[in-house]
């Protein structure tokens, strides 16, 4: 089988509980770490799946590896590669397909709850997910829903959680979430939450409540998306 190739934009924002998932599949992945330099592939032609993690950069930033990334997400799309995109990476997809990412008109970070959306689609995604769960965020910008796409998950501070297109999936939330990540990210953004003014931004205290009963529930969610998402896998 042709691996998955995990594309990460930042050290602190690895592939987590995905990784944990695939394995558990024992499905092969490769990590390419375009923050250390790692080049983009011009083609999907030699992985079964693109999976595209977080990042605190925008996707309107001017970087040298968002057109690339763009370029190999519409040529994954066109060769019917299924792609999965969280939060930066969602946007990733969402703007890659003709969609607009646009500050959103507060900062989530932390624990929030989302919605799914009553539809056919999202009920193919999340199946027998509670219609509404604890997810994690950390972002300040947010996606429109690409020409086609679905919208499938939403928030009271952000419509636009996710949306499928096909056997593709992007995320505004991030469900890969693990304890460590939460640490990291709460220790490396703590000048961005203490300099926050939005109702829906945590402290790191408040984000380490219940945190693993938290975290038990979403790799569930988290679980069933991913395990939908893999049925697409080309082989």
């Amino acid at each position: 089988m042709k691996p998955v190739a995990v594309f990460r934009h930042s050290k602190t924002e690895g592939p987590g509980y995905f990784a944990t998932f695939l394995n558990s599949q024992n499905i092969p992945y490769e990590l390419i770490k375009v923050d250390e330099g790692m080049s983009v592939p011009s083609t999907s032609d030699a992985y079964s799946g693109l999976v595209f993690m977080g990042g605190p950069m925008s996707v309107n930033d001017d970087l040298p590896w968002i057109a690339p990334i763009m370029a190999l997400i519409r040529n994954a799309v066109q060769q019917d590669v299924p792609v999965l995109g969280h939060c930066l990476g969602g946007q990733l997809i969402a703007k890659a397909l003709g969609g607009h990412i646009t500050r959103n008109p507060i900062k989530e970070i932390g624990w929030g709850e989302v919605a799914v959306v009553d539809n056919p689609i999202a009920h193919q995604w999340f199946d027998a997910t509670p219609s509404k769960f604890p997810s994690f965020h950390w972002h300040g910008e947010t996606f429109s829903i690409p020409e086609g796409a679905t919208r499938i998950l939403e928030s009271a501070y952000c419509p636009n959680q996710a949306y499928a297109l096909g056997k593709h999936l992007g995320m505004q939330c991030h469900v890969e979430m693990t304890r460590e990540m939460i640490e990291t990210w709460c220790a490396v953004g703590q000048d961005e939450i203490a300099a926050a003014n939005s109702p829906a931004v945590q402290t790191p205290q408040q984000m380490a409540q219940g945190v693993e009963q938290k975290l038990a529930a979403l790799n569930s969610v988290a679980a069933q998306l991913y395990t939908h998402w893999i049925h697409g896998l080309k082989a």
